[in-house]
């Protein structure tokens, strides 16, 4: 699987001796010709948004739209809403379509372009499921108190954001993977032992068919309550050893123990209510409304503009929620060792992870600050290093 050695956990190391000048030259190329696609189109689709949203443009579409269907209030809340979602993934298809294609040269895409166009209108389906009831919501809303119509679309937000998490796994997920429970055996009674060590309940074990799609490997815990379950992709099943599965789930059951699944749900709805409180405050702006081409935010000509103000305060505040989640990332490797009491294997499930999934193992830090969800596999490795020379010494000083 690879052509380097692992040196020994607890041993001081040079980072760059766990992967060979090629194994990481591999992983700097694949990154270094998929970001211009991965970074254009959240730009491109950023710079609809605010096109639509800040210039009267953006209410002629949804007057037109409008038009189509009648005319009426309803027809431009709901025809308007569908043309912003349908172009904003029109407009973002060519460059996902690069970086399949980049991805297709370095061997991690087993998809036909069928079945991704057919994932592409999945998505655009369930996008529009979403959006249409809505907007309606928000639009009712508006037309019901223009000053004060963002108090209990906040409460709304709120309740959504948790809602669409605990049905998640049970609504979004099957749209796109098939899920068949684990066989029992060893692995599975394993997988197990470590949630009930844990302290953690979970419904099931499933085994997600990823390789339908990608060669990536992956295993995650997904659900709250009664829906919790510990799901592996196929592919991890397939490539890498028992052990080192035992670890990434271990590292899943991480965000479990530390309530990391309940805790983004609460950041998440509160998160989503401070947006639409925020939106309140802009909705208001006369600047913003000339800007908009609309008389005051009631007017369904207003959800471009509404949209706008959303997607930029989301992208403002993209660092912030990947330092959040790198910090989170951390904790649960930390657990992961702890339950296990495992460096060796978890450096090697690492090297593992990095060379199958081709990641770029020392990206530059400012990418890795800006846009990066994990911390580096380099940065991981190294710290569980720490962890083992800490373990050791601590053990010799109880000695």
């Amino acid at each position: 699987m690879t052509d380097s050695v692992s040196p020994t956990p607890g041993t001081p190391t040079d980072p760059t001796d766990d992967f060979t000048p090629t194994q990481r030259a591999r992983g700097r190329a694949l990154r270094r010709s998929q970001l211009p696609w991965a970074l254009g189109g959240r730009l491109a689709g950023l710079a609809l948004t605010l096109i639509l949203g800040l210039t009267p443009a953006g209410a002629g579409l949804v007057s037109g739209v409008g038009d189509w269907f009648g005319g009426s209030w309803t027809a431009e809340v709901l025809a308007g809403a569908a043309a912003l979602v349908v172009l904003g993934q029109a407009v973002q298809l060519p460059f996902g379509a690069g970086v399949r294609t980049v991805r297709i040269r370095y061997g991690l895409v087993t998809q036909g372009w069928g079945g991704w166009a057919v994932d592409a209108l999945r998505g655009l389906a369930l996008a529009l499921t979403l959006t249409l009831p809505v907007a309606l919501g928000l639009f009712a809303l508006t037309g019901r108190s223009p000053e004060y119509w963002w108090i209990p679309a906040a409460g709304a937000a709120a309740l959504l954001t948790a809602a669409l998490s605990f049905l998640y796994p049970l609504l979004v997920e099957p749209v796109f993977n098939r899920f068949t429970p684990m066989p029992p055996g060893p692995l599975r009674s394993a997988l197990l032992g470590l949630a009930e060590q844990d302290g953690i309940r979970v419904r099931d074990v499933l085994v997600a068919d990823a390789s339908r799609r990608t060669t990536a490997l992956n295993a995650y815990v997904s659900g709250l309550g009664a829906t919790r379950r510990i799901v592996v992709y196929d592919t991890l099943l397939s490539t890498a050893e028992p052990r080192e599965v035992e670890l990434v789930v271990a590292h899943e059951l991480g965000h479990v123990k530390h309530r990391d699944v309940l805790t983004g749900t609460v950041l998440g709805a509160v998160g989503a209510a401070v947006v639409v409180a925020l939106l309140g405050g802009l909705s208001g702006w006369a600047p913003l409304l000339s800007a908009a081409g609309v008389p005051d935010v009631s007017d369904p000509r207003a959800l471009p503009m509404l949209a706008a103000c959303a997607a930029l305060l989301g992208a403002l505040s993209g660092p912030a929620q990947c330092a959040v989640s790198r910090h989170v990332e951390v904790r649960a490797d930390r657990h992961a060792l702890e339950l296990t009491s495992d460096a060796e294997q978890f450096i090697a499930m690492q090297r593992r992870l990095a060379l199958v999934n081709v990641s770029d193992v020392d990206p530059p830090r400012v990418l890795e600050l800006l846009f990066a969800t994990h911390p580096s596999a380099t940065r991981r490795i190294a710290a569980a290093r720490a962890w083992a020379a800490a373990s050791a010494h601590n053990a010799a000083a109880a000695d």
